[in-house]
């Protein structure tokens, strides 16, 4: 029996067995491989670059934990640049799981443990960026149910569709939360989304309000979001864990120091990519093997 009539007969138990040591080896020993950015992230780069300190960003975690390891290291390294350029962030939720779930545990593993219960008349500072607070440098809202609605609310009225952040502290009595009455008093929106909220910031809040958004989408919605991109809807994409991968190389190059924040590891999404690589590598290449050894075997038999 030659090779390809071998490889014919393989077990595909064989095949998972590899691509499995293939998904855990890039883990425990990163290959670091080279990433090249694209025009969609570098833009979100460089608009980050050019806030002011005391300018205003929001981030809104639209997505549930089946996206995670997609959306979980778009979301860390936005937070993290915007207080590293001395900007603030007010996160939000407009997916029920984004709220329960994502939205808090993010916002905590970029700036550290928050109380279950802050106080408005106490000012609790970052774990991982020293001087800054809660209610003066990031504040979290919580969740909103109604999608559109509520983003259309907020144009019009910050507080009417959040009167209270996520531990029911009225707006009015954080610095933060008094600065943002609406949209206008944003730069921007990043929204790390799932289905199609992200079309929403897309096709209401920019195309009806004007307010520059951008989008962290999953792979597999990322040629929906390039159409919305390329008609100028968002400013920037960050399509899937690649577009997680090269933004994070972006923000490590230009600051080394957000590394040593905090003992937890800070930036992942490279390693995840490195995964990706070489499972789509092998994956590829039983692929042609196969086809080849399946053309190969029908000429011996016609022979």
């Amino acid at each position: 029996m030659g090779f390809f009539s071998k490889l014919m007969d393989l077990d595909r138990r064989w095949l998972y067995l590899l691509v499995g040591i293939a998904a855990v080896l890039p883990i425990l020993w990163p290959l670091n491989l080279p990433v090249k950015v694209s025009p969609p992230v570098q833009v979100l780069f460089d608009r980050m670059e050019e806030l002011q300190p005391g300018d205003i960003i929001m981030v809104s975690f639209d997505y549930g934990p089946s996206t995670g390891p997609e959306n979980d290291p778009m979301a860390d390294a936005v937070i993290r640049h915007a207080l590293q350029k001395d900007a603030k962030v007010v996160a939000l939720a407009l997916y029920p799981i984004g709220g329960m779930n994502e939205g808090l545990e993010e916002l905590e593993r970029c700036v550290g443990p928050l109380d279950a219960h802050l106080p408005s008349d106490t000012l609790v500072e970052s774990l991982h960026f020293p001087g800054k607070f809660y209610g003066e440098d990031f504040l979290y809202l919580g969740y909103k149910d109604g999608g559109l609605a509520a983003m259309r609310q907020m144009n019009e009225n910050m507080h009417a569709t959040f009167p209270t952040d996520y531990w029911d502290t009225p707006l009015d009595e954080y610095a933060l939360g008094r600065a943002v009455r609406g949209y206008e008093d944003l730069e921007f929106v990043f929204s790390a989304a799932t289905g199609i909220i992200g079309e929403w910031w897309a096709n209401l809040v920019n195309a009806q309000f004007g307010i520059p958004v951008a989008v962290g989408c999953t792979a597999v919605s990322a040629p929906k979001y390039f159409a919305y991109y390329k008609a100028g809807q968002m400013f920037a994409l960050l399509g899937g864990l690649k577009g997680a991968a090269e933004y994070e190389k972006l923000v490590r190059e230009a600051y080394p120091r957000l590394d040593a924040l905090t003992t937890a590891e800070v930036f992942y999404a490279g390693k995840g990519s490195d995964v990706q690589s070489v499972v789509y590598t092998i994956i590829t290449l039983f692929i042609i093997l196969g086809n080849v050894a399946f053309f190969v075997e029908r000429a011996q038999k016609r022979n």
